[in-house]
């Protein structure tokens, strides 16, 4: 039995500490903010309990149908057939299958069909390593022509990473790619999933049992530093008192590790500090009428200034309809510290142009989430960069969202790694290097997607 320290209550935090005291630990999860959860909390917005950031589960999340499974919440989870769209030239088209790639006027026929053969293939491909060297302008620009880069790509990529976009790594766009195109029902119908009463009930369940198995859990309560004595981990102090300890799991934002353990070599604290991270301000909107049919609409249109918006009732039925508008942007952007309301009103007049017949009275309510570390930038070759979990200071592991690379961010691997960390603490032993995800096969060997989710 072993005294586990966690820093930080969101998903990976959580699943962290829920299999520490399976383990038999003892458990103290540190949390700084005010409620657990971190990217999954719910916020009342009205009298509505929703996700502040909008999420999603794929047929190949195991580690999130698994973590249902032992909490009771296996007949939580609900499967909806979900579209795509994408707003390009002054129109809405549908997008996100064969048939509508097909029907896009904005494309000739050569680029068509490479684009298709390139999601194709990327639905299927098991290994990544060729890819983490190039970056996504080049590849996508070889495979699918410098038209389809500069129409569908190129604006995704400047509204999501800004002066970043040509470092990004297109084994992070394959591997987005591939994630939802492995959730269709068809060819033709992509199905997606939620939990019944939003990643709050699961949050919720997840608290509750790491109280169960006699852990605690410290709201308001921020971790200001970990304390080492030779070469090991002994104590996280806080402002509310010091925790010993006899290992610690951290999983704050990589940026903010370097101030949090001084003791770290200056050459670990250098690979921590190279991890670049994109802020974003998430607008939630509450409608008297949908915008369009999809879950998904990205956009491609000069003037407006956001990647793409996420219905969020047309995978969950909510009413009055939710609408998710992202802005991405590093956090010295001057959009970052606008006031909530300039946003928001520059944000419906975007939805009005997708769909003129919105109507001012029918934007019923509307907040705004503010995160400064959202988005790591994967940049090419950032497989290489990525420090171990374990840390040169015996005890110690650390992770972020940045740790599922090539995969993007999502509760299921959030799951799966905070999980991991716990079960390598026993007796210090097991000292796991980035999980060596393996990409979970297609439901059919027909399956396919065009459609990359880029908000």
């Amino acid at each position: 039995m072993a005294r586990v320290v966690v820093i930080g209550a969101g998903t990976m935090g959580l699943a962290a500490a829920y299999q520490a005291v399976r383990e038999g630990h003892e458990v103290h999860v540190l949390e700084g903010a005010a409620t657990p959860g971190g990217m999954a909390a719910h916020f009342d917005f009205g009298g509505l309990s929703i996700e502040r950031f909008y999420h999603f589960v794929t047929r190949g999340d195991a580690a999130t149908f698994e973590l249902l499974g032992e909490l009771g919440l296996g007949d939580r989870l609900r499967w909806v057939p979900t579209s795509m769209g994408l707003y390009c030239d002054g129109r809405l088209h549908p997008w996100g299958d064969p048939l509508s790639m097909l029907r896009f006027p904005g494309l000739g026929l050569i680029s068509k069909l490479r684009y298709g053969v390139m999601s194709w293939l990327c639905v299927r491909r098991e290994q990544w390593p060729g890819l983490d060297a190039l970056s996504a302008r080049e590849w996508l620009t070889r495979w699918c022509g410098a038209r389809v880069y500069e129409k569908l790509w190129r604006p995704l990529l400047s509204l999501k990473f800004h002066e970043y976009q040509d470092r990004v790594s297109a084994a992070w766009v394959c591997a987005r790619i591939q994630r939802v195109g492995r959730s269709r029902r068809s060819l033709m119908q992509e199905e997606l999933g939620y939990i019944d009463g939003g990643s709050q009930v699961l949050i919720d369940a997840l608290v509750a049992a790491i109280a169960q198995g006699g852990g605690q859990l410290h709201l308001s309560t921020p971790a200001r530093r970990v304390e080492v004595a030779q070469g090991h981990v002994r104590a996280v102090f806080t402002p509310q008192g010091t925790f010993a300890a006899d290992a610690v799991i951290s999983t704050v934002p990589t940026p903010l590790v370097s101030r949090l353990v001084p003791a770290l070599p200056e050459d670990c604290k250098a690979r921590y500090d190279r991890i670049l991270n994109i802020g974003v301000c998430c607008l939630v909107f509450k409608l008297a009428r949908p915008v369009t049919r999809n879950l998904w609409t990205n956009i491609s249109e000069p003037g407006i200034d956001v990647p793409g918006i996420i219905e969020f009732s047309n995978l969950r039925p909510i009413s009055p309809h939710i609408v998710y508008v992202p802005y991405y942007m590093p956090i010295t952007h001057p959009r970052f510290a606008w006031p909530d309301e300039a946003l928001l009103d520059e944000a419906f007049a975007y939805l009005r142009r997708v769909n003129p017949a919105l109507r001012p009275e029918d934007r019923l309510d509307a907040r705004v989430a503010r995160l400064r570390h959202a988005q790591p930038v994967c940049e090419t070759g950032f497989g290489a960069r990525l420090p171990p979990v374990q840390t040169p200071i015996g005890g110690l592991q650390v992770a972020d969202t940045s740790f599922y690379y090539p995969m993007d961010r999502c509760i299921a691997l959030s799951v799966q790694l905070g999980r991991e960390m716990a079960r390598a603490v026993p007796l210090g032993l097991r000292r796991p290097e980035r999980p060596d995800w393996q990409a979970p096969p297609p439901p059919r060997a027909e399956a396919g997607g065009l459609s990359a989710h880029a908000p």
